[in-house]
């Protein structure tokens, strides 16, 4: 088989997982759009978390140029995308207890701000963890992950429980357990992982339901621009400054 066919296979399963995002998310995607939309309108702050490659979809919302500028990255040292060495321990502190009610309590998250959870298989208790104890502090919580393994896998949570069982909104990424797109004969595991793709397309449809929502309200979308058109610093420099009170990125 040709390394084109291929591609074309994990293009083609990728688009297709992105049209059932389209056609039987669009109800959890609506909800969560309005409640960051709301939080904004309210005064309130925004954060997301993801641990390992999660925190990757993270980070593509966050001082994102086309995207609202209030949206803050919740870090957890060492569980920050795959730059920790070895990488290994990255995935171990996505199990330790306790490790996510200490970070809570010590960032800005407060009652009325709202906190994106990004964790594909939801089972781990860092993300588990997360949502109980923002959720305690007075935040809303959006969980994104793949409902299905919370079917087919174990918890690693002590109370047996899953990210989507503490959350105000879920949406489901509808990714396969194990993240594997692709599978041959010749090779002995599947391959070509979906998860980054159709979840930041999931969150940035969230974040253009916010946006135009706070629109339809006569609100301005406190919005950034990219740096590299002309005019981009000196609008996002006014931006960042009229809405510092709710930035933390630049601190």
């Amino acid at each position: 088989m040709g390394d084109s066919k291929l591609a074309d296979q994990y293009l083609d399963a990728t688009i297709g997982l992105l049209h059932r995002i389209r056609d039987e998310e669009a109800g959890p995607i609506a909800a969560a759009g309005t409640l960051l939309a709301d939080t904004v309108a309210a005064g309130g702050r925004l954060f997301a978390f993801g641990a390992g490659h999660s925190s990757l979809a993270a980070q593509e919302i966050v001082y994102r140029a086309g995207g609202l500028a209030l949206m803050n990255l919740l870090a957890v040292p060492g569980a920050v995308g795959v730059d920790v060495m070895p990488a290994t321990l990255g995935s171990a502190l996505e199990r330790v207890d306790g490790l996510a009610t200490a970070v809570l309590d010590s960032s800005p998250i407060r009652a009325g701000d709202a906190l994106m959870i990004i964790s594909l298989s939801g089972r781990n208790a860092l993300p588990v963890e997360m949502a109980m104890h923002a959720r305690t502090l007075g935040a809303k919580v959006i969980g994104v992950t793949s409902v299905a393994y919370a079917a087919q896998t174990t918890s690693r949570h002590a109370s047996g429980t899953y990210l989507k069982d503490h959350c105000d909104i879920v949406l489901d990424s509808k990714i396969a357990v194990g993240d594997a797109e692709l599978t041959l004969d010749t090779v002995p595991a599947p391959f070509a992982p979906a998860s980054g793709v159709v979840t930041t397309a999931l969150l940035q449809a969230v974040m253009a339901t916010a946006v135009g929502t706070l629109a339809d309200r006569g609100i301005e979308p406190p919005l950034l621009r990219s740096g590299n058109v002309d005019g981009g610093h000196d609008w996002n420099a006014r931006v960042l400054e009229q809405y510092g009170d709710r930035i933390f990125y630049r601190h």
